[in-house]
């Protein structure tokens, strides 16, 4: 079976995030914020997207990578006969002055292991998308790289004349690498870096170490934590559905699309997952941005906003190759232009608990009372609106069972906000668009199949409709539940629990590729149907299809097993984490659904 596996890793801090491939390469690299422009961006053009490796002289070598354990530091050995060093990469992350310290500064730590390894350090960022390689300039212990609007130094105790002329050295001892970008280090070089590293470490071990879980796939859980806590924009408290751009669903479908922003619905999941692990300063800062954020037409939210909630976010087709040669490459997402109603919903399901959850004070709630009446009257409004659902069709505009759903989960936790809040105006909204959108729903079911339609007046199934199942839309009628997950099975099952999202034609033809997060609901819907030995089996199933360090894409050729997609994809690992939550949960407690 051909397994093509994504070969790199993550390391961030919340302010931004590289990928570092097992040959070293930093080959992904956005700065100041996950949606600018690239300084490295090898994954999309090995030529023009600039290089930064740490490599033996002879070019021959083997490497393994792994991550320091419960941390976001990155390790990778590489091995060239009996020549071995390790490369340490982390982005500094950790408490100081009663607030986090998360510079734009990159630190790669080279140190020899066996024998006197001869290594040659490249680095040569870009800019303009590639279009310009930045230019080497020696300082005194620093490379200052010219050609960028902002100062972008590498500060080492390395030959820069080596680093600069790309020769190659006998590591003898410890090196350390200090990219930046903006401000540079002016602090010793290996001091400095030796005690950001030991404080990053006892930063993510202390953030580990709050996390509430089963021992369900404990591991697994906790890494997927690890790399959805460095999706989220710690200045603004946007949440990124993932680092990358236009890495394609599938080969040759010209599905390649700017992941690199804040998606309302992929928030919403996120949120659940780190709401099941007990942790809510992410709630809190998302709530910030929310808050912030311009409804330019109608009072309408987006699906999707920049990280600093900027809302026209054009869709740009770029001159580089593409991986592996896949095009286009397009920076800007057209969905922002779209009209997706769940949304809502969503807002105010993540939203709930601020009000449920006894550890808010009331004053950390009280001023989101006219938010949430405004999020009520767009329900209210959009009820009966044809939208592109959550797949973002772009030439299919349908009444999606999905939207309504959300319509009902919203006003169902409006109707416990309002409790906390007594308020009753709120209240007697909230009741009517709950039942309201139970209409709608069940306009959606189909008698001859007993389940539920992708949208009125359609026969699709759609693994969308599997949240019927796992957001309690059924209560206790496990029949009717069960009903419709078989109808779902017999259409979008693909092997090895692998999950198609719908098979119908869309605008780009028919999909050829699974979606993970859709196999990971239907893991947790087995779950609360009971099937607990199936969901069990499943998730273990799936679980082989993630990458040497534990991360998964967003799509799986059923076909070869390989993977596609933007990676990672933050909606795959919340998939994970809420399966497992949900099946550590059925085991140790068989009644609950």
């Amino acid at each position: 079976m051909e397994k093509h596996l994504y070969d790199s890793g993550l390391i961030g801090n919340c302010a931004y995030i590289a990928h570092v491939q097992k040959n070293t390469n930093i080959s992904w690299l956005c700065m100041p914020r996950f949606d600018s422009d690239f300084l490295f961006g090898g994954m999309l053009d090995k030529e023009k997207g600039g290089e930064f490796t740490v490599l033996p002289e002879s070019g021959k070598f083997e490497s393994v990578q792994a991550y320091l354990e419960n941390t976001n530091i990155l390790e990778t050995i590489v091995q060239s006969g009996v020549d071995q060093y390790k490369v340490t990469d982390f982005a500094p992350r950790f408490k100081n002055f009663d607030r986090y310290y998360r510079p734009l500064m990159l630190i790669r730590k080279i140190q020899p292991i066996s024998g006197s390894p001869r290594i040659r350090i490249k680095c040569q960022p870009t800019a303009d998308r590639g279009n310009v390689k930045l230019k080497g300039s020696l300082g005194s212990n620093h490379i200052q790289f010219i050609g960028h609007d902002q100062e972008v130094r590498l500060t080492t105790n390395a030959s820069l004349s080596y680093i600069l002329e790309e020769k190659s050295f006998v590591l003898q001892r410890p090196i350390y690498l200090v990219f930046t970008y903006g401000r540079p280090l002016e602090a010793p070089i290996e001091t400095t870096a030796e005690q950001f590293l030991q404080s990053t470490t006892d930063y993510w071990h202390s953030w580990i170490k709050t996390t509430s879980i089963s021992n369900f796939h404990q591991r697994l859980v906790l890494r997927s934590a690890l790399i959805l806590k460095i999706h989220q924009f710690e200045d603004t408290g946007a949440i990124i559905a993932a680092s990358t751009t236009s890495l394609p669903e599938s080969p040759g479908s010209t599905r390649n699309w700017d992941y690199r922003y804040c998606w309302i619905r992929d928030s919403y999941y996120t949120l659940t997952s780190f709401n099941s692990v007990g942790h809510f300063e992410e709630l809190e800062k998302y709530f910030d941005f929310i808050q912030n954020l311009p409804t330019i037409l109608d009072n309408r939210y987006q699906p999707l906003y920049s990280v600093t909630g900027e809302w026209l976010l054009s869709e740009e087709i770029s001159e580089l190759d593409g991986y592996q040669g896949n095009k286009p490459v397009r920076f800007g997402n057209q969905a922002y232009t779209h009209v997706q109603n769940d949304l809502y919903g969503q807002v105010l399901v993540s939203l709930l608990p601020l009000y449920n959850d006894l550890r808010f004070t009331a004053k950390e709630r009280s001023y989101s009372e006219p938010m949430i009446m405004n999020l009520l009257n767009k329900i209210e409004e959009t009820m009966d609106e044809k939208d592109a659902g959550l797949w973002e069709f772009r030439n299919l505009a349908q009444q999606h069972c999905y939207t309504f759903l959300f319509h009902w989960a919203g006003a169902s936790a409006a109707i416990k906000i309002a409790d906390r809040l007594k308020n009753d105006e709120m209240r007697k909204k909230a009741v009517a668009l709950q039942q309201a959108a139970i209409q709608k729903i069940e306009a959606c079911y189909l008698p001859d199949r007993k389940a539920y339609a992708q949208a009125i007046g359609g026969t699709h199934m759609d693994a969308s409709t599997l949240q019927l199942i796992t957001m309690g839309y059924f209560g206790k009628d496990i029949e009717r539940a069960n009903n419709h997950l078989k109808a779902l099975e017999s259409e979008l099952l693909a092997k090895d629990y692998l999950f198609y999202r719908y098979k119908h034609m869309d605008d780009f033809g028919m999909p050829e590729t699974t979606f993970l997060i859709c196999a990971f609901w239907y893991i947790e819907a087995l779950a609360c149907v009971n099937r607990v030995d199936e969901a069990v089996e499943g998730f273990e199933t799936l679980t082989k299809y993630c990458n040497h360090l534990q991360l998964f894409s967003e799509d799986v050729d059923q076909k070869t097993g390989s993977q596609w997609g933007n990676f990672p994809q933050a909606y795959s690992h919340v998939g994970l984490m809420n399966a497992a939550f949900r099946i550590g949960r059925k085991l140790d407690r068989p009644n609950f659904l």
